[in-house]
């Protein structure tokens, strides 16, 4: 039997029912919001056609909008030949059960919403997967945060994963890593709005949010590309060089970097960024596992890296360091870039290539030679 997904394109949510979380905390009736695009193809021997796409911190199930050069008919995820499937992380704000859903009690979750970690992100995909009846997928992919996820796909449930690339991430988070995120979450349970994250139905935590993403947003651009942009330029009309300090008066990356908190607080909850940046904190393939290197000898899933050179949030040694001890490397692939972190969503004819190669590792032409029993249109 074919899965019950939603149409092509169309936002749709699956209530999957309780999930726990590694740390021991119940989270009751959860819903996972997500989108697919390309027909769902079966074939005899099980296999199936389905790529799951994984987003980064603040992205959402919508990856042909972050990802639209990638995903299309003919495009690297080619929807002629696949069935791409995006869905909306735990703890997020696009659909999935986060601190801002409604909790059994009719009230915000907010305060009371657990911490989660990457493993709980994954093992509350696999239960929406199990709800759809969808026992394997062809392949994971994902960058940044989405890249963790990708890589604990491939630890925890070899049976169901075909292949995975794994974009712009590390086997753990570093010191540094969690110290900025750390300051990220100050930033946001400091603001008066916050309320111990019970602000719904109040202010939200505006200012707080702001700063939290100025500072990451310098960690997901390199510092060529933005030095090279707005130097020691001031905004334009305004005078940062004056004889007294005015915060009216800024220097144009200052502008560049209020324009672009501006754009987050419009579209994403403040508790969700708390939460989710927790969770990349607590990220470690090795804990528990025998270490960082064990556990990546022990993954036997076939999986591709790639990693940015320019990159500041995950630098390129960790994901040399992933190269070197993966179980079952396919591949290894460096994006030059100016740009940084986020050179895996901006830098369209190099991510282009790589896909390619990683899907083409796949095989698209298998799904059709090997029989196809069901189709979902």
């Amino acid at each position: 039997m074919y899965p019950p997904l939603a149409p092509a394109g169309q936002l749709a949510e699956v209530p999957i029912g309780d999930v726990r979380t590694e740390a021991g905390a119940i989270i009751p009736n959860v819903t996972v919001a997500y989108q697919r695009w390309g027909r769902y193809r079966v074939n005899e021997d099980g296999t199936n056609n389905v790529l799951l796409v994984e987003h980064a911190l603040t992205g959402d199930s919508n990856a042909a909008d972050w990802w639209g050069d990638l995903i299309g008919a003919g495009k690297a995820l080619d929807t002629d030949h696949w069935c791409v499937i995006c869905t909306n992380v735990l703890g997020g704000c696009k659909g999935t059960t986060g601190p801002s859903s409604v909790a059994p009690d009719g009230q915000p979750w907010g305060s009371r919403f657990p911490a989660i970690s990457v493993r709980d992100q994954v093992s509350t995909e696999k239960q929406f997967l199990d709800a759809l009846g969808i026992t394997r997928v062809a392949a994971v992919i994902g960058g940044s945060m989405g890249g963790a996820r990708t890589l604990e796909w491939a630890y925890m449930y070899p049976g169901v994963v075909g292949a995975a690339c794994v974009i712009a991430v590390s086997a753990r988070a570093s010191a540094w890593q969690i110290g900025i995120q750390g300051a990220q979450i100050r930033a946001i349970t400091g603001d008066h709005n916050w309320a111990g994250g019970d602000y719904y139905g109040g202010p939200a935590p505006v200012t707080g949010l702001s700063t939290a993403r100025r500072i990451a947003h310098l960690t997901y651009r390199g510092e060529q590309e933005i030095d090279e942009r707005f130097g020691t330029a001031p905004q334009r009309g305004e005078n940062p060089l004056g004889p007294y300090r005015d915060p009216a008066q800024r220097f144009a990356v200052e502008s560049y970097l209020d324009y672009q908190a501006a754009k987050l607080v419009e579209r994403f909850d403040a508790g969700s960024y708390v939460v989710l940046t927790e969770a990349l904190n607590r990220h470690d393939i090795g804990r528990d596992r025998g270490g960082l290197n064990r556990a990546l000898a022990d993954i036997s899933v076939p999986v591709q890296v790639a990693g940015v050179d320019t990159d500041i949030l995950y630098p390129y040694h960790q994901q040399e360091h992933l190269s070197r001890n993966l179980g079952n490397l396919i591949g290894m692939a460096k994006i030059v870039s100016p740009i940084g972190h986020d050179a895996f969503l901006a830098e369209t004819r190099q991510m282009d290539r790589i896909v390619r190669a990683f899907v083409q590792f796949l095989d698209p032409e298998a799904v059709d030679s090997k029989g196809v029993i069901e189709y979902y249109i």
